[in-house]
This record gives structure tokens, C-alpha cells and sequence, in this order.
């Protein structure tokens, strides 16, 4: 991943099929750079294989395309909480629950978001989307 992610694992390091699906995913990305879905997959890709700043790079450009989409803006805090960058990460959550996000439960258990759970802002936030309710709980997080 080059010079500019030098934290993150090589191509070498990879599984073979997240290799693959990854190199397939870029190769799309370079014909259509604004490909939503395949973004999103890439990007899931991305923080699954530990390349977090990949992963930010691809929610950073998720968050401008979608930018209503509570999900995306969920999906960016977490890449954020992963870089151990959590006033972005707080950033990221509040827009997204402006936007309507309130899955709780998930929250609570999304293991990206541990670096956060002992910041007096987390709890903030929990109480924030309680008061809000109407709990909006979407299918991919």
C-alpha cells in the first residue's frame, strides 16, 4: 500500500481473496471513481483486512457522495475510532444520529468504537439518542 499508508499491510500480507477483491474493487474505482456501492464494499474491505486509513479515505469520499446517510456518516466515525482520532469520531456519530441513526444495541457492541467507550462524550451520546428516540435502525453498518 505504498508510501502513503506505510502502517498498514502489504499486498503480500493478504489473504488471497481479499487481495483479489480488493485489486478488483481499485480497478473499478479507477474507471468510476464516484461508484457508491462499490465504495462501500471496498471500504468494508478495507477495515477488515486492518487498512484503516484506506478505510477513512473511502468514508471520507462516502460521507461527501452520501452525505444524508446516517450509515455513512456511522461508518466514518468508526474508521475514525479505528485511527484513534476520537474528536472526528464524536464528529462523525453526532452527525450521524442528527441524521437519524439510533441503533443502540449496535453501537454498543460495534467493537470499532471501543476507543470511545471511556470518554465521558460517549455516554453523551447514548443519552442524546435515547431522548431522540424513533430509533432508526438500518441493515448495513
Amino acid at each position: 500500500m505504498g508510501d502513503l499508508f506505510p502502517n498498514e499491510p502489504s499486498p503480500e500480507q493478504l489473504d488471497p481473496t481479499s487481495r483479489w477483491e480488493i485489486a478488483f474493487y481499485e480497478d473499478i474505482l479507477r474507471r468510476n471513481s464516484d461508484f457508491v456501492e462499490v465504495l462501500m464494499l471496498l471500504g468494508t474491505l478495507y477495515t477488515t483486512n486492518q487498512m484503516y486509513d484506506k478505510g477513512l479515505a473511502v468514508d471520507k469520499r462516502l460521507s461527501q457522495l452520501r452525505a444524508d446517510d446516517p450509515i455513512v456518516h456511522y461508518n466514518l466515525a468508526c474508521s475514525y475510532a479505528l485511527l484513534g482520532r476520537s474528536d472526528e469520531a464524536f464528529d462523525a456519530l453526532h452527525e450521524a444520529v442528527g441524521l437519524g441513526y439510533r441503533d443502540e444495541d449496535h453501537l454498543e457492541s460495534d467493537a470499532d468504537l471501543d476507543s470511545l467507550r471511556s470518554d465521558p462524550r460517549y455516554e453523551e451520546l447514548i443519552d442524546q439518542m435515547r431522548r431522540l428516540g424513533s430509533p432508526f435502525r438500518p441493515g448495513r453498518q
